[in-house]
């Protein structure tokens, strides 16, 4: 194209918006002097026009140009003063992305020039750099985000029914020996991975962050990446590493195969900061576009409030910033057909210069939204900054990850004194932190592992963290991760360890399972899969960040599918109230007894008793529960972390039996009537009996 016309175009929509004839552009900065579109040739190499955006309506620029079509490459450029003491860093010869971008082509070449000061001198950021960046910088792409959906329809799984699976794109896949796209949307899609999804019995599928990100450069100069992806730089575009054709349409593809085998799609996403860094890092977005609006500034704005660790805080009490966070939701529920999100340290989303509220614009902007209130929201209930730990402090409708359970189990089953208490707050919902403000007992994601942290198998075969692979002298990662070798660190051929290790995956496993709340599952930790003791493996694009389906241990596996399977078919493990032993009006009966092994009623002393290693619940539909929902008669939940020792079981009413459903000591049992009033509980074990009716 030789020449071009732009005329005004409209300030709504934000992004590049083709309509069939052309395409808006409509950018916001409040600061800047000039805001200009560049285009670029069809291979993305040669910078063809740069077009500035006519008009400004309030702080929006917008344009139209006649005659462009999706696939069209783009960036920006911002003019503005370069006043670092104000707040302000715009450099115009920096190609800028568009935070509205719904493709970018690739990732950034590193190289001085994307940044917006001259690299090694003196207070560096204080300086101007020159040079432009164009070239070592993806480019936007125009995009038709229309898809043929065809009868694609949500599962909408009730969050009572919910298990959680959170998986890795590449991490998932890459090894597999029956998926062509490995590594690729595409792949995650394949009958394979779908064929083990619906096996297994999780109901959705927790993508950690599939949003564009940056992979950091001391990562990249040290030959590793950014694997996990928590580095977002584009709120709207799928990464350009998991697409396997260029297109947007192969995540829709992903969750349209997802959703026709009855599976939620969930994005883990990071809108509390972003991929640029503190202020010695790159100008390559939102720092370019307008660094005082988008960021968080200490009182001297030369620095950033840094409560995410990453070095800068997205400015979300802005309302352009928290419009464009919103506008992303929306853009992934109603676009993308995504059915929830997971919020990266979603304290730093309740901030506000007070501290954190619960009643901050996001939360309260989430809450009225008719789109995002359709969709499940999980929040990670923590960050790094000044009383940044709010496990139970969300409002209502969030879920939230719970630590607490995670850390409190896994000491549990290690043997730790004093914790058969810890055991019975974490089994019935954590009702301290989550039983307040009309919340459920689901709010709870109850899970001992996730992909920030040893693997299921790394946690009974690692008692210390092995991250030398991060080239941080195994300084980071977790210290304390409640982990226990059970003899030997690492691997073994040592059958009486194996067998030890095996029985202490499936008691974790079934106290996540048999536990008030929703549970998580890591992928690959129903396969045995290991990541050599590494904990924080956020780099590792390999080997250790894969899962390893060949080494897949077929009889766990089919052990947690039962699990799995056990919870959908007994409404008494997925409650939405609290149980508090309080007398049902359907019975008269209380919903919840603690026993002693010896079928004595717990007491104040037997919960206080450190050394305490058994733990007997019996559970009912909770009180209160309405009429159509009173289903099943009790379960009895014997968790055992000591020898083996007899356990008085309940008395049966007329017409009731016990049967035997599972115990992790015999996992091959899959139920077994109890005829005598006492069963065994092996040494260290798991068992769930089922009370039920029966003719003579």
């Amino acid at each position: 194209m030789s020449s071009l016309t732009i005329l005004s175009g409209h300030a709504a929509p934000l992004g590049a918006t083709f309509d069939g004839e052309g395409v808006n552009f409509a950018v916001f900065s409040e600061h800047a002097h000039r805001i200009t579109v560049c285009l670029f040739s069809q291979d993305g190499r040669t910078e063809t026009h740069r077009l500035d955006l006519p008009e400004r309506d309030g702080d929006v620029w917008h344009g139209y140009v006649p005659g462009l079509r999706p696939g069209q490459m783009y960036g920006l450029r911002a003019d503005g003063p370069y006043a670092p003491y104000e707040g302000h860093r715009f450099n115009y010869n920096k190609l800028l992305l568009d935070p509205y971008a719904k493709r970018l082509t690739r990732h950034l070449d590193w190289h001085d020039a994307v940044m917006g000061y001259k690299v090694g001198d003196k207070e560096a950021d204080l300086s101007f750099d020159k040079r432009d960046s164009a070239r070592y910088m993806p480019r936007c792409v125009v995009e038709d985000v229309l898809f043929a959906w065809g009868r694609d329809k949500a599962p909408r799984t009730r969050i009572s029914r919910s298990v959680i699976y959170e998986a890795h794109v590449k991490g998932l896949t890459q090894l597999h020996p029956d998926v062509q796209h490995k590594g690729k949307f595409l792949g995650l899609a394949s009958d394979a991975i779908l064929e083990h999804l619906v096996k297994l019995g999780v109901t959705a599928i927790e993508l950690l962050p599939a949003q564009a990100f940056l992979n950091d450069r001391f990562l990249v100069e040290k030959g590793l990446v950014n694997y996990w992806g928590y580095q977002t730089l584009g709120f709207f575009a799928p990464d350009p590493r998991y697409l396997a054709h260029d297109q947007i349409a192969e995540f829709q593809h992903m969750v349209a195969r997802l959703h026709s085998a009855g599976i939620e799609v969930i994005m883990d996403v990071v809108y509390n900061h972003t991929g640029e860094g503190n202020e010695l890092g790159p100008t390559v977005s939102f720092r370019g576009l307008d660094n005082r609006s988008y960021y968080r500034l200490s009182d001297n704005p030369r620095y950033y409030i840094n409560d995410t660790g990453t070095g800068n805080t997205l400015n979300i009490d802005h309302p352009m910033v928290l419009r464009m966070v919103l506008d992303s939701l929306r853009y992934w529920v109603e676009e993308m057909h995504v059915d929830g999100f997971r919020f990266d340290l979603c304290t730093t989303l309740g901030r506000t210069p007070t501290g954190f509220d619960r009643g901050a614009s996001f939360f309260d902007a989430i809450r009225q939204d008719p789109v995002l209130t359709r969709v499940k929201l999980i929040a990670e209930p923590w960050d790094i900054g000044p009383g940044g730990y709010r496990v139970g402090g969300f409002p209502p409708p969030f879920l939230e990850w719970n630590d607490k359970f995670r850390d409190g189990i896994r000491r549990f089953w290690r043997g730790d004194a004093g914790h058969v208490a810890v055991l019975a707050d974490r089994i019935t919902g954590s009702a301290l932190q989550f039983d307040h403000s009309g919340r459920p007992a689901t709010t709870s994601v109850n899970f001992v592992t996730a992909h920030d942290g040893f693997t299921l198998t790394d946690v009974v075969s690692y008692t210390q963290k092995h991250n030398e692979a991060n080239g941080e002298g195994n300084r980071d990662g977790h210290g304390d991760n409640a982990s226990d070798n059970m003899g030997v660190e690492g691997p073994t051929d040592d059958p009486a360890i194996l067998a030890a290790r095996a029985q202490r995956r499936r008691n974790l496993l079934a106290t996540v399972m048999f536990s008030q709340g929703t549970p998580m599952l890591l992928a690959g930790d129903e396969l045995g899969n290991s990541q050599k003791g590494n904990n924080n493996a956020y780099c590792q694009d390999n080997e250790i960040g894969w899962i390893d389906w060949s080494q897949s241990d077929p009889e766990f596996l089919d052990f947690v599918r039962r699990l799995i399977a056990f919870r959908r078919e007994h409404p008494i493990l997925r409650q939405k109230r609290f149980l508090h032993a309080r007398e049902r009006i359907v019975d008269g009966i209380e919903d919840l007894f603690w026993w002693r092994a010896n079928g004595a009623p717990m007491t104040d002393a037997d919960w206080a008793w450190s050394d305490l290693k058994t733990l007997c619940v019996e559970m009912r539909i909770a009180s209160g529960t309405p009429a159509y929902a009173q289903r099943e008669e009790a379960l009895f939940l014997i968790f055992n972390r000591g020898p083996s020792v007899p356990v008085q079981l309940p008395a049966c009413p007329d017409g009731r039996r016990w049967r035997l459903w599972i115990d992790t000591a015999h996992p091959e049992i899959d139920g077994e009537v109890v005829d005598a009033p006492m069963i065994q509980a092996a040494a260290e074990s798991t068992l769930v009996l089922e009370l039920e009716a029966y003719n003579d």
